[in-house]
């Protein structure tokens, strides 16, 4: 109902705003207040100008207004990682989903890449979730191998048994799409379903100009009433679906405004909902676990008669209370990807606004002549400029070992060297590289102090797990406090 709610919000929503072109009350801004010379006039070039932008809410998201807090360790460290160290930082207004992916979500993209790459069955075949992950040597769960993903009994159930890397090629699919229904719902293009091979909608290809999609009956006009193609300066299509960064999930989890009155916390969360309790306080379900977790060893769900969780694996997505934002199933259920590289120093080097490790900066490939170069799949091509996701950490300036100097060193070993491999005096061994990933939240197979926002695990970006699922989240553009 509120995935329902919130397509047709969309859908209004691109009605109303129209291609951005518009202030306060419908009425375009007149002229510049620094040359005098008028907007949207055709006689003196022409120049389009937007008026007050308000960015609409894509289908699943709920808006998370940002803010500073503690972000980090506020239990014992009981696994003495010593690797989140408390600090204060400031998170930027996003958009995040309201429940995890489901499987239905996850099946919607493996038919759309089925359908539209019947030549190269291997784009599809290199999303499929991992079902493997549920066989266990000492344990009955073939039954969830063959039904988990694929059954609709489970369609409402977090997707699991996905990468890291899967997840984010799911985020990019998902930009596209809702892009691509933003333009159809306003008139510039028509669905094709002949989309094929290179010429298959992207937003990328399409602002390039490189899409070349069945044109609508209300396409983006200039001033002088004529067709052009949309910009991303119009304003209409939104900003990419992606995985939060670590400080975004943890931010949102705590939903720490329903706790602050004014600038002042009353109260700090140890979970997402308040108290340090796990069970429901209220009248209604009083006593009723407050999220899917292990209560006990062998306790997956309680006993019969009386399931207190309801869930012996994982639960629909929309299970239990939402925590302050809306957000359900923060804790519990599945743990989820974030986008971040896992340092354990990370809180030593962490900018106060903003917090990411992870950045990888590319631009586009071109020809000799100048052309943007696609792939087989109609992807535009990016190379990487700048990798700073050893930044810092883990680089030979920020290691402190005994033995020869760094100098000697930097000329014999990699950085993945350093990191994976070394048996050499002096040197050291680590299972840390630029690919491992942070997943948080905790999950139905953990206890329960996973399910503390401020905790952290980490796995390889290509590894999966039955426990591991992900949502998406969305930068918020303009006022950070929204409509």
């Amino acid at each position: 109902m509120m995935k329902f709610k919130a397509v047709l919000f969309l859908s209004l929503a691109v009605l109303m705003a129209g291609c951005g072109l518009l202030g306060k009350g419908g009425k375009a801004k007149k002229a510049s207040s620094t040359t005098g010379w008028e907007y949207n006039n055709p006689d003196n070039g022409g120049f389009q100008a937007d008026g007050d932008y308000n960015q609409i809410t894509g289908p699943g998201l709920t808006f998370i207004e940002g803010g500073t807090f503690t972000m980090g360790r506020v239990e014992q460290d009981v696994m003495y990682d010593w690797n989140n160290m408390p600090r204060r930082v400031t998170v930027a207004s996003f958009y995040m989903d309201e429940t995890e992916v489901s499987n239905l979500d996850y099946r919607e993209f493996i038919f759309w890449l089925q359908r539209v790459y019947p030549e190269h069955p291997g784009k599809a075949k290199a999303a499929l979730p991992d079902t493997l992950v549920w066989r266990k040597e000492l344990g009955y769960n073939e039954p969830y191998i063959q039904n988990y993903f694929r059954h609709p009994a489970y369609s409402d159930y977090p997707v699991v048994g996905v990468s890291w890397l899967q997840a984010d090629a799911y985020c990019k699919w998902r930009t596209d799409r809702v892009n691509e229904q933003i333009l159809v719902d306003r008139g510039v293009l028509q669905h094709d379903n002949t989309q094929t091979g290179q010429n298959v909608y992207t937003t990328n290809s399409y602002l390039a100009g490189l899409y070349e999609g069945t044109e609508g009956d209300n396409p983006i006009e200039d001033a002088a009433g004529n067709a052009r193609k949309l910009k991303w300066e119009d304003g209409v299509l939104l900003p990419n679906y992606r995985l939060p960064t670590e400080a975004e999930w943890e931010y949102a989890a705590y939903g720490l405004i329903g706790n602050a009155d004014g600038e002042l916390l009353t109260e700090r969360k140890l979970y997402p909902w308040n108290g340090s309790y796990l069970r429901d306080d209220s009248k209604k379900d009083r006593g009723q676990m407050m999220a899917n977790f292990v209560r006990g060893r062998g306790d997956m769900m309680g006993m019969a008669g009386a399931l207190n969780d309801n869930a012996d694996i994982t639960a629909p997505v929309n299970s239990y209370h939402p925590n302050d934002y809306g957000l359900y199933c923060m804790a519990g259920n599945v743990n989820e990807w974030v986008a971040d590289v896992y340092r354990p120093m990370n809180q030593q080097d962490v900018d106060e606004f903003q917090p990411f490790r992870g950045n990888v900066f590319t631009q586009y490939r071109r020809d000799g002549d100048g052309n943007l170069v696609r792939n087989e799949y109609g992807e535009l091509i990016q190379d990487t400029i700048a990798d700073y996701r050893n930044f810092k950490d883990g680089d030979y300036s920020s290691q402190i070992i005994e033995g020869p100097d760094w100098q000697a060193l930097q000329d014999q070993l990699s950085t993945e060297d350093m990191y994976l491999k070394s048996d050499e005096a002096g040197q050291f061994t680590s299972l840390i590289s630029d690919n491992v990933r942070v997943y948080k939240g905790g999950s139905w197979k953990d206890r329960a102090y996973w399910l503390i926002p401020g905790t952290r695990r980490y796995l390889e970006q290509d590894q999966a797990s039955n426990d591991i699922g992900f949502r998406c989240a969305m930068t918020r553009v303009g006022s950070p406090q929204g409509f």
